[in-house]
């Protein structure tokens, strides 16, 4: 006789089965959220050390600035030999080869073979873990739209300059075609709002070089804010970031990949900033930038330098060859020595001449000579922390603009003051603030060698 199976036996065999699927379902549900966190505290763990290693960058790269003084002394007898003042040296531009020490062992490595030394009988240095990328940048080499917010003598620089960068015809497309609002924006209209932007007053700016003046009757152009779609008003007040330049009017993305940062993933071929003290550093700022410093002083549009293409041309051509045969050092010891170039003097003005340059007239000497400079005080440390994970890599990049201005300069006797170094005696308390709270204040408010951050940013 065969043996049947119970009713009962059979709804147990369910329950077990149906057991068993709902703790694989809640194992499976259990094991993903364990993942997942575990995955999620790795990221929040490897961001932050990212972001350590680019901070780490930026504090090398000030030390690296720093230094420069002290470097341009032990150089001066060489430059003095040549009858050449000592001019700044752009050892910022080196700062992926000299900050190598301290970065991971295939940094150190390079470091090594270029200085010659054991990096072996050091002693705490180096990365573990991760590596950092750093471009060092002065500010002060690039177009300064800041100066917006200065005086009617910076206004009129400022709109010479523009004028003379967004000059030649090559560029007539940018300003033919309609923007994303339907709306037409010529080289006068883009030139006036990027002042008036950043100026204190109502008045719209003419950025007319026949009549470099406020024009007294016309107010600013609010309509053209209040019409977009979330409407705004024109700010009135110095740039905060570059990115702000996105709000001005006129200031589309041909725009910006033109004249701003031709690329953006390279800072090296930004040509304007909101940084700096006004005058740019000839020996520093690229070729175009030296162009429209060039038809600016010169009577643009009228000089041939400034409409013949043929001319712009061979003086590109002519500062990369000066560039390249000097091997990254300053071409010129002070202002004096780039006008005498462009005058068809010196020692490179020659040069240019037999490329085919012809000698530039200035339209003022003194005042062309305000616009340019040989130092430059303010830097961009674009730093970024990257971490290596399994089958991953967490990258953190910030962003940190510093002001040299009123740095001391570093001696062997000079007190550091990122944090460790004493500050001088402060002042007597008064009656209402503790002593402990007087130090503190005294300590913040003294210079830092390692400069003034005044931008800091984590993109």
């Amino acid at each position: 006789m065969k043996h049947q199976k119970s009713p009962e036996r059979g709804v147990a065999l369910v329950m077990v089965m149906a057991t068993l699927a709902i703790l694989t379902v809640l194992l499976a549900e259990v094991q993903e959220d364990a993942s997942s966190e575990l995955a999620a505290a790795i990221t929040v763990r490897d961001g932050v050390q990212a972001e350590y290693f680019a901070k780490s960058a930026t504090n090398l790269s000030r030390l690296l600035i720093a230094s420069e003084p002290t470097v341009r002394t032990a150089m001066a007898p060489l430059f003095m030999f040549m009858r050449r003042t000592p001019p700044q040296l752009p050892v910022w531009e080196f700062s992926d080869r000299i900050l190598g020490a301290f970065n991971d062992s295939e940094a150190a490595g390079d470091f090594a073979a270029t200085a010659g030394l054991d990096m072996s009988l050091g002693k705490n240095l180096g990365l573990k873990g991760g590596r950092f990328e750093v471009v060092i940048l002065d500010e002060e080499s690039k177009i300064n739209l800041n100066m917006g917010a200065a005086n009617e003598i910076a206004h009129i620089r400022l709109a010479q300059q523009l004028m003379a960068a967004m000059g030649p015809p090559v560029h007539n497309p940018i300003f033919e075609q309609r923007d994303s609002t339907g709306n037409f924006h010529d080289r006068l209209t883009v030139c006036s709002s990027l002042i008036d932007w950043a100026d204190m007053d109502e008045q719209r700016w003419s950025c007319d070089l026949a009549t470099t003046a406020p024009t007294g009757q016309v107010i600013e152009d609010y309509s053209y804010y209040s019409m977009l779609p979330k409407p705004y008003r024109a700010k009135n007040a110095p740039y905060d970031s570059l990115e702000e330049l996105r709000l001005v009017r006129g200031i589309s993305d041909d725009f910006w990949l033109t004249f701003v940062n031709r690329d953006p993933k390279n800072p090296r071929k930004r040509d304007m900033t909101v940084w700096g003290q006004g005058a740019v550093n000839v020996n520093t700022a690229s070729g175009s930038t030296l162009l429209a410093l060039v038809c600016s002083g010169s009577g643009a549009p009228e000089s041939e330098l400034c409409t013949n293409p043929t001319q712009m041309a061979t003086f590109l051509a002519g500062v990369t060859m000066a560039r390249g045969i000097s091997m990254g050092a300053p071409l010129f010891g002070n202002s004096g020595d780039f006008m005498t170039m462009m005058k068809g003097g010196g020692l490179l003005g020659p040069l240019l001449a037999t490329l085919g340059l012809k000698p530039i007239k200035f339209k003022s000497e003194s005042e062309f000579t305000r616009a340019i400079s040989t130092e430059s005080k303010f830097f961009s440390i674009y730093a970024v922390g990257v971490v290596k994970g399994y089958k991953r890599e967490t990258r953190i990049a910030t962003h940190t603009v510093v002001d040299f201005r009123t740095a001391p300069v570093v001696t062997a006797t000079a007190p550091v003051s990122l944090g460790t170094g004493v500050p001088p005696a402060p002042p007597a308390p008064t009656a209402t603030v503790a002593q402990s709270d007087v130090t503190s204040i005294a300590a913040a408010l003294q210079p830092s060698t390692g400069g003034q951050i005044v931008y800091y940013r984590v993109e």
